[in-house]
């Protein structure tokens, strides 16, 4: 069995809106904290927002398939059911997406499907599922991202 998990640590602005967001939105459960951080489990990964409010701002932009992707954000590969679970229950409590749901590359070996949302203190997240898992890494030559 392999136990390795993923560890992200982040800066917020306000640690209780962020506990709110991440709890309550994402349904993530809370682990340790203390005044100044707070633990987080995604998806069985670790997740530490630390309240540092200097370190929140906007990052710069890369256009990919025609979308504006912030340069710096982090998110998670789900299985396609759990993907569209999230968006729908994201949808039903009128979740601004920053990028809206799609699937990019139809038809290629790297169909995927993708969306964006930001937590309240400007972090971007992705979510995405691809439609064959072995093909995450898979190289292949992109045209027109």
């Amino acid at each position: 069995m392999n136990n390795n998990r993923f560890h992200l640590a982040f800066p917020v602005h306000d640690l209780e809106l962020s506990k709110d967001f991440y709890i309550k939105v994402l349904s993530c459960k809370l682990g340790r904290e203390s005044n100044k951080w707070a633990d987080f489990n995604l998806y069985g990964h670790q997740l530490v927002a630390h309240l540092s409010p200097e370190d929140c701002n906007n990052h710069k932009l890369n256009i990919v398939d025609g979308d504006q992707i912030p340069s710096f954000h982090f998110g998670l590969i789900l299985e396609w059911d759990e993907w569209e679970k999230l968006y729908k229950s994201l949808k039903s409590i009128k979740m601004k997406f920053l990028i809206n749901p799609k699937i990019r590359f139809q038809n290629q070996s790297g169909e995927q499907g993708t969306f964006f949302i930001k937590d309240p203190s400007g972090n971007v997240i992705e979510f995405k599922s691809f439609k064959d898992f072995n093909c995450i890494f898979t190289k292949q030559e992109i045209k027109n991202v």
